[in-house]
């Protein structure tokens, strides 16, 4: 039987960044788990292998990592063969079931946050600083794809992040001009990569694509969620009543979702 498998990044992170994370997913979920580390993260490699997750460690900047895991991964799953693969974040991200279980419409699954491109700030910049205004004008009045959460088989997220890999190179964030006069990193760039996944999933490239709402689908991206509910024991809800299986950006609410969270992490032996 095909395994499962999640991907994510974590160079330069430390064990505590990542025990909610990992602890919340095992306590689901039992395949195949991968990330991506700096060569010098030998502490947090200890604590992952702990977790029977399998490390690539790469001589890379942690500052770089966001436009590089894409070919990091690629290079992972090649020759591989996956039933599903989740590709996500890993520092803001815990679990309430498993990622896996329920039943997903499209090859490739994006999910949607609660607010248009234009009406963000940070997705506007992105998209202009990457493709320019005709695209944006295109693109801005539809809801923002996160790209810290896809799902899809093997073949689809394969497609995704050969398709991430040449769009990243291709467009590139424009720097400002006192940074581009200095040589410098322009700090605007960092999450530019989410523009090139919304001209992905909203132009639809990769056959099958399937979208689910922030309200009622099985991640809930924090940020923006407009109904923020929980039972009564402390799991965030969403629309219909379902235990969300993954909870994202969960730090940009923490005023809301200190409780839930300090309840998983006592649940999980997790210093608060």
């Amino acid at each position: 039987m095909q395994k499962n498998l999640i991907i994510s990044a974590a160079c330069g992170f430390g064990v505590q960044q990542l025990e909610l994370f990992i602890r919340s997913l095992r306590k689901h979920y039992n395949e195949d788990i991968c990330f991506i580390i700096g060569e010098n993260d030998n502490e947090i490699e200890k604590e992952l292998k702990r977790y029977g997750c399998i490390c690539i460690k790469k001589n890379v900047d942690k500052r770089d990592i966001q436009l590089k895991r894409y070919a990091y991964f690629l290079d992972f799953i090649n020759l591989k063969n996956y039933r599903r693969i989740l590709f996500c974040d890993s520092r803001d991200i815990y679990f309430q079931a498993n990622p896996f279980s329920y039943e997903y419409k499209g090859s490739i699954n994006f999910f949607l946050e609660d607010k248009k491109i234009v009406d963000c700030p940070f997705n506007s910049e992105w998209m202009i600083g990457t493709y320019g205004r005709d695209v944006y004008k295109k693109l801005s009045n539809n809801i923002i794809s996160c790209g810290g959460t896809i799902l899809g088989n093997q073949k689809s997220i394969e497609e995704f992040l050969r398709l991430m890999i040449q769009e990243t190179n291709t467009y590139k964030f424009k720097k400002r001009l006192k940074y581009l006069l200095t040589f410098r990193r322009d700090p605007k760039a960092r999450g530019s990569d989410q523009s090139h996944g919304n001209f992905i999933a909203h132009n639809k490239l990769i056959k099958n694509t399937f979208f689910y709402s922030n309200e009622s689908g099985p991640v809930a991206t924090i940020y923006y969620l407009k109904k923020i509910n929980f039972d009564k024991n402390l799991q965030l809800l969403n629309s219909n009543n379902e235990p969300y299986a993954i909870v994202h950006q969960y730090d940009k609410r923490w005023a809301i979702m200190k409780e839930s969270v300090n309840h998983l992490k006592k649940k999980l032996n997790i210093k608060i």
